[in-house]
C-alpha cells in the first residue's frame, strides 16, 4: 500500500492516513479482507509515530472499515450499513452545502462537482 502524507498540510497525520486508506477502498485499490500493513511497518515506511497510524487505524474501526485482528492484524472489513452512511452523509454535506452557498456556488455546480468525484471512485 502506498501512502503520500503532506507534512506541510494544516490536516492531521492520522486524518490524512484515514483518508488514504478509505480512497483506497472506494477505487478498488484495497479490497475487502487484504491485509494493512501493521502500525508498526506502517509508521517505520511512512516515517511517523506509530500512535499516529494506531489512532489512524482505531477511527477506521470505528468507522466501519477495518477489523482488528490479533492474529491477523488490521484487515479491510467494511461494514455495510447503507442507511447509516446516508446519514453520516447527509450530516457531513449540511456543513459543506452551506459553506458552498455562502460562496454562491449554485446547486448545478455543487451536482457537478458531486458527479466528477463520484466518477472518480466509481467501480466497473
Amino acid at each position: 500500500m502506498y501512502v503520500e502524507i503532506d507534512f506541510s498540510s494544516e490536516e492531521a497525520i492520522y486524518i490524512q492516513l484515514r483518508n488514504q486508506i478509505i480512497f483506497g477502498i472506494a477505487t478498488s485499490q484495497l479490497q475487502e479482507g487484504d491485509n494493512l500493513p501493521s502500525v508498526r511497518e506502517l509508521a517505520d515506511n511512512i516515517g511517523i509515530n506509530m500512535h499516529t497510524v494506531n489512532k489512524a487505524y482505531t477511527i477506521l474501526k470505528q468507522d466501519g472499515y477495518l477489523k482488528l485482528d490479533r492474529r491477523k492484524g488490521a484487515v479491510i472489513a467494511i461494514d455495510v450499513n447503507k442507511l447509516k452512511a446516508i446519514e453520516e452523509l447527509r450530516a457531513n454535506l449540511r456543513c459543506i452545502l452551506a459553506e458552498a452557498i455562502c460562496k454562491n456556488v449554485s446547486c448545478s455546480e455543487i451536482h457537478e462537482v458531486v458527479d466528477q468525484i463520484f466518477n472518480e471512485f466509481e467501480r466497473g
